[in-house]
């Protein structure tokens, strides 16, 4: 089989790796800006309230979370959202985007919990279920886990009882290949069906994500393994594919023009591609941390500011997670 389709079966088939409910953070195999600090989701709640205050998102549009795993992301959002600007929270409405019937109820399960019946959830399995005039689109490193082939010298890998070999022939590798002047490394499969489903399901939108990786492709292969927080190169002579085989994540760099690309070819504007540390402080991480330092004690206030300077500072999140946005 093509690498795609296994890529696809390790991370989403029947037993795949995001079938199933994992934790994230210390107790699981990586962590992400949602697991490191509420104050991620807290930025992104200030942030679609500056969308409502300027009349780009309506009081009554969407607020869409894409893959959102253990909903902790935009309950976050929503707690922000019911300190910041109350009201909001009962005229907006909340989506999740999730094709996993577990996932789906472990979400709702923490919704209730969270917040009884103050906040309206609806799911869906798909973009293509959703149809509505306005939104706000949120994903946190989504674009990795998309399937892709592996390219190698003109050939596409084929995976046989977990063992790679380039030997195949594809013509859309092959253009993209070319056109993002990658002789060897990842070209991702899916970005443009995606963002053409985002493109039809909403008249007007903003869609922002958070993922790692560059403007320009890699000249190289980043595609990898995560298991308990160690970071094994796929192409390890030492890995044992057939035992990390769906209990393990695996992912690869983005390139974000691939996804700029995409979402142009669907008529989707591209505004900005930031640093995350960067796109985070421009709206308004500092200011959520100098309201808690006014009202919170000494002790709490050190604690999240230590959890939030993870998501900021170059070394950590900061510098190699991007924030790519769009809108229609």
């Amino acid at each position: 089989m093509k690498f795609s389709k296994y890529m696809g079966e390790w991370l989403y088939g029947k037993d795949g790796y995001y079938a199933t409910y994992k934790d994230i953070g210390k107790s699981g195999d990586f962590y992400t800006a949602v697991s490191t600090s509420k104050f991620f989701g807290g930025t992104i709640a200030k942030h679609i309230i500056s969308l409502v205050d300027e009349g780009f998102l309506k009081k009554d549009g969407v607020v869409c979370e894409i893959g959102a795993h253990h909903g902790y992301f935009l309950a976050d959002i929503c707690e922000f959202i019911y300190t910041l600007r109350p009201k909001l929270l009962s005229s907006l409405k909340f989506v999740i985007i999730e094709r996993f019937d577990n996932l789906q109820e472990f979400q709702k399960n923490y919704f209730k919990d969270s917040f009884g019946d103050v906040v309206n959830l609806t799911h869906y399995k798909s973009l293509s279920e959703l149809k509505c005039d306005n939104a706000f689109f949120i994903a946190n490193e989504i674009f990795d886990a998309f399937p892709c082939e592996l390219y190698y010298k003109g050939k596409v890998a084929t995976v046989d009882n977990h063992n790679i070999e380039f030997d195949a022939e594809d013509s859309f590798v092959d253009e993209k290949a070319k056109k993002y002047h990658k002789t060897r490394g990842e070209i991702a499969i899916g970005y443009e069906e995606f963002a053409l489903e985002m493109a039809n399901c909403a008249k007007t939108f903003e869609f922002m994500s958070f993922d790692y990786g560059e403007m320009q492709a890699r000249p190289d292969f980043s595609i990898r393994v995560y298991t308990k927080h160690k970071v094994i190169p796929f192409f390890d002579e030492e890995i044992k594919r057939d035992e990390l085989f769906a209990n393990s994540d695996i992912t690869y760099d983005v390139t974000f023009e691939h996804v700029k690309d995409a979402y142009e070819e669907a008529n989707v504007k591209f505004i900005e591609l930031k640093a995350q540390m960067v796109a985070l402080v421009d709206m308004g991480i500092l200011d959520l941390l100098e309201m808690l330092r006014e009202k919170a004690d000494k002790k709490i206030y050190e604690q999240e500011l230590q959890k939030a300077k993870i998501l900021i500072m170059p070394d950590y999140l900061g510098e190699r997670f991007k924030m790519i946005r769009f809108r229609k």
